[in-house]
Order: structure tokens, then sequence, then C-alpha cells
């Protein structure tokens, strides 16, 4: 008889989602991490840090009241490190204890230190004292996720020239830097840094940045973004970065040599497989990292399941969740849907953005005709309430059948309304739903109203002139 049921290699969002979820089908279960990393990478250094330090910067900046207030308002006037990370380590403190109260309430077995993989079924667990123990398992989870990709030809030093973990060590904000790659990270780190003051440079060698958003909107954040004076630099690759006194030097290919006292390499993110020893097991991982699974989380080995950004896109938090629970369930032999195909991506950036299906470009491409209805917040009550006139909704809308294609959403609560969308969606409901529903007054969510509304109103007028 082997030691556990399920043992999971790894405690964010997907490890812990899957630990509890087989637990609470009876199962003896296992979660293996560093003491330290408890919560993972989302609760540690990734996803929980960087949105409570953007929550800190829209507090201290009063950057979110000066249209009210005026462009000299401020609730902090020197805002410091010290500062930002005294919100940061409280929540990150809070979020790991609710964690480990969870695994404890559900019997799941936290075993401290780091795994390796023996055989297929026997991992060896190695403590922060060189301890080291053997478990066995009949189903093993893999849930490891992934660390800050760091080009080799970059000499990191973590003070100067940083990946978007180091962020979160920084001894001072800088007064300027420089961000390789107009990624969501890249460009969440750089909204939050321009807000601070901190005069920022982009520089992404494709053309365009989250290529992946409804154009309209990357356009409106771009516009933000410049306005706090951040500098795009698209279209142009790195050849090279010397770090000099007090700061470093960019060197484009182009030619162009950018001075800023730090540099932010957000070039995507590499899976924490090198240690695992995977080839104990055999299995392997392609050359980011990643592990290959079905549509049930299962790897080449089938007793052994992989989720979360271990196993690549989306690698997102929400859907790490889901995915562990799934493949818990799979794994214990218990009856569980997919994931539905309506995903919600939400983008942290000052101001947000967030959306739930197809966008306009996507659209077009396909030849699927669509109508669009628009509501911005300066229209709204509540939009003058908070001092927000830039933010805006965007519904694509069906004229056959008048069912909702997109929502795409720019401003304050971006990613809490997107749910109102993404639920008319998701139970097959029609524009004229929105059309039809009284929405409180004052809210944001009467935007879903106003933009249905504008929507059914163009489509009447092509209905009129076709008759």
């Amino acid at each position: 008889m082997r030691d556990f049921d399920i043992l999971v290699i790894g405690s964010g969002p997907g490890g812990q989602r899957a630990a509890i979820a087989a637990a609470k089908l009876g199962r003896r279960v296992a979660i293996v991490d560093r003491r330290d990393m408890i919560g993972g990478v989302c609760i540690n250094t990734g996803t929980i840090p960087s949105k409570t330090l953007r929550e800190a910067v829209l507090y201290l900046t009063g950057l979110n009241q000066r249209e009210l207030y005026g462009q000299s308002y401020r609730v902090k006037e020197e805002i410091t490190v010290a500062d930002l990370g005294m919100r940061t380590r409280h929540v990150v403190g809070r979020e790991v204890d609710v964690i480990r109260s969870q695994l404890a309430r559900n019997r799941v077995t936290v075993v401290t230190g780091t795994a390796r993989f023996l055989d297929p079924h026997t991992v060896e667990v190695t403590d922060g004292g060189g301890q080291r123990r053997e478990l066995t398992a009949d189903k093993i989870v893999i849930a490891t996720g992934t660390r800050p990709a760091r080009p080799a030809s970059v000499e990191f030093d973590d003070e100067t020239i940083i990946d978007s973990d180091g962020i979160l060590r920084l001894k001072r904000i800088p007064d300027s830097m420089v961000v390789v790659g107009a990624g969501v990270i890249g460009i969440e780190y750089a909204s939050m840094f321009a807000a601070l003051g901190t005069k920022v440079t982009v520089v992404e060698r494709r053309e365009r940045m989250l290529e992946f958003c409804d154009l309209e909107i990357v356009e409106a954040l771009k516009y933000h973004l410049r306005d706090l004076a951040v500098t795009f630099r698209f279209g142009e690759n790195v050849k090279a970065v010397e770090k000099r006194p007090g700061g470093a030097i960019t060197i484009l290919e182009s030619g162009k040599r950018i001075p800023a006292d730090t540099v932010m390499y957000s070039a995507g993110r590499h899976g924490m497989t090198d240690d695992l020893g995977l080839e104990a097991a055999g299995l392997t991982a392609d050359e980011r990292g990643r592990i290959a699974v079905d549509d049930c989380y299962r790897t080449a080995v089938p007793h052994i399941y992989a989720v979360g950004d271990v196993i690549g896109f989306p690698s997102l938090a929400a859907t790490s969740m889901e995915q562990g629970r799934l493949a818990a369930h799979h794994a214990c032999g218990e009856p569980a849907g997919g994931i539905h195909e309506l995903q919600p991506i939400g983008i942290y950036t000052i101001p947000e953005i967030s959306f739930v299906g197809h966008t306009e470009d996507e659209l077009t491409a396909a030849k699927i005709p669509f109508e669009v209805g628009v509501a911005r917040y300066r229209e709204l009550a509540r939009g003058q309430i908070i001092g927000d006139s830039y933010g805006m909704l965007k519904l694509l809308v069906s004229p056959l059948d008048r069912s909702l294609l997109g929502v795409h959403v720019f401003g304050t609560g971006a990613t809490e309304l997107v749910h109102i969308g993404q639920t008319v969606m998701g139970c097959g409901g029609t524009v004229d739903y929105l059309v039809d529903a009284v929405f409180n007054y004052p809210t944001l969510a009467e935007s879903y109203k106003v933009a249905a509304l504008d929507a059914m109103n163009k489509m009447r007028q092509i209905a009129l002139l076709d008759e």
C-alpha cells in the first residue's frame, strides 16, 4: 500500500485546488512545497503581490482622484518602497494563513521541501536542512508553476537588471526604467511605475502590444500611458544591456541607446521542471519547461497529471484552479465537466482591461457579421462620481440572432464588470436581456444597458434601410 492516494507537487492555485478536491472526495492527499512558497508563485511573487502593489500605487498616488481634486493631488508626497511593501507583505501573509488553514481543515498533509521523481510512483522530498524522505502515491499531480524566463545574453544582477520577480525586491523606486517586453506582465508593471512618477520606456519587438486584445481598447490604454510619460519603442530588438555606475544603458539594434536606473525584462515564463527528475517518471518537458497533457490533464504517463502554468496557455490563476479541480476528479474516477470555453481575461494595468469572447479583428477575419454597442463611463452618473471619464464598455452583437459575441471593458472595475457579460453569454442570452434588464443606479454595471441600447439602435437603423 502506497503512502498516499494523491500526491500534489506545488501549492499554487492549481495544486491547492487539486489537493482539496481530492481530499473532499475522501482520498489520502499530500502536497509538497518549499516552506517559503506555500501558495506558490501566485501568492508569493506573482499575481497577489503585483495586484496588491497596484492597489497601493493607486491609493498612495491618488491617481484615480485627480480628475476631482486636481492633477497635483496625492495621498502621500514621497512614496517609498517601504510604503508599497507594507501592504504587500500584509496581504501575502494573510493569504498564506488562509491556504494553510484550508489544507489543514481538509486534512491534507503538507510536506515541506522540494520534490524529485525517483520512479513513476515515488518522489523524494528534500527539506531546507538537507533531510530527505521518500513518498509514494497512486496518482501524482504536477503543479510546479513557472519562473520568469531569463535570456542567456543578459547579465541579471537582481538590482539594476532584473526580471519581474525582482520588482518586489527593489530597494528604492527608480527615477527611470526600461521595460523589455510589452506583454501582460511588462505592461502591468510599466503602468504602475509610471503612476509612481518613474519615467518608463517600453521596448517591444512586435509592432503592437497585447495583440490578443481589442485594438480600440489597446489604443486607449496607450493614450493613458503616454499621458503618464511612458515612451513606446515598437518594432525594436534589444542588442545589449550594459551596466553603468548608478544604472544601465539599453542598446537597441537600431542604434538607439536608452539610459535608465533599472532595466526589467519581461520575456515570458519558463516551467519549473528542471529539478523534478521527469526522466525518472518517464516524462519530458519542452524547451520552455512545459509538460504536455490531454483534455483530462493526464501526461504521457496516465497516472501522472499536470495543471496550471506548467502546461502553458492560458497560464491564468483562475484557469489553473479549475484545471486542478478537474484533474483531481478525473484522478479519483469521479465525473466532472470540462472548463467552459468562455474564459475571461483580466489585465491589471492602470487603467485595467478585461474581456471575454471574440475581438473585432477575430470576427472580421472569420467573416462573421457583428454590430458594436458602446457605453462610455463619462455618460454614466457613477463615472462622474468616481472621476472616471475615460472608461468604456463595448459589446459585440450578432445581427443574425442578437447573441453577444464579445464583451470588452476598459477602466475602473473592468475585471469585475466583465463577468456580467460572461454570464449572459454562457447562458445563451441575447442583447435583448440587457436592454430589458434593470440595473442599480448609479452603477458602472448600467453601462451594459447603455451599450445594449446603442447596439440595438444601430441594428434597427440597418433593418429600416433593408425594408
